[in-house]
């Protein structure tokens, strides 16, 4: 439906890249099109205690200046396996390893605008540790019971998208549904 005609490159960094497209729109008329690509995959992991709480990080997010409560989650480069990606990524921001891991959701998270790809875990059988955090992070790590965590995405104090996909499969999952 879309025909792109050109495409130029505007900006990149370690990151992403940005190009704006000279396009046919599916009615015909010409236009232009901007596009974020993503060098990495974005990963995600909720971690589940044996009681049913939850772990989350909270920090301030630079974009939205606000501070975001959300499952520890970062990059995957193309380099590194997804599963090492998020086990690395809930060492570095909790201090916990897991002796379960398993993929809940695979999920485009603005797909009008970029092709960034997340991957969500569901981690279990947790040991806590020391956390490793990254130089530009300042990360709270908190435990939460099931119910404060859903009364919170309830009342939309996680906004987070792969924090709320990751929530909401715990939900369906608790509720007995299929998984």
């Amino acid at each position: 439906p879309w025909q792109t005609l050109s495409a130029r490159p505007v900006f990149e960094n370690p990151w992403i890249r940005v190009r704006e497209d000279l396009v046919l729109r599916p009615d015909g008329k010409p236009g232009i099109y901007g596009v974020v690509e993503f060098k990495n995959r974005a990963v995600g992991v909720l971690p589940v205690e044996a009681d049913g709480s939850i772990w989350l990080v909270g920090q301030h997010r630079y974009p939205l200046n606000q501070y975001s409560w959300e499952i520890p989650e970062g990059g995957a480069p193309p380099y590194e396996m997804l599963e090492q990606s998020a086990l690395r990524e809930l060492k570095e921001e909790t201090g916990l390893t897991c002796g379960k891991l398993e993929l809940i959701s695979t999920s485009h998270l603005s797909n009008s605008v970029c092709d960034e790809i997340a991957f969500v875990y569901r981690a279990s059988d947790l040991t806590p540790g020391p956390s490793e955090p990254e130089g530009c992070e300042r990360i709270e790590v908190r435990r939460f019971s099931w119910d404060e965590a859903w009364r919170m995405l309830r009342r939309a104090e996680i906004t987070d998208s792969m924090s709320v996909i990751a929530i909401l499969h715990e939900a369906v999952r608790r509720c007995g549904g299929i998984v």
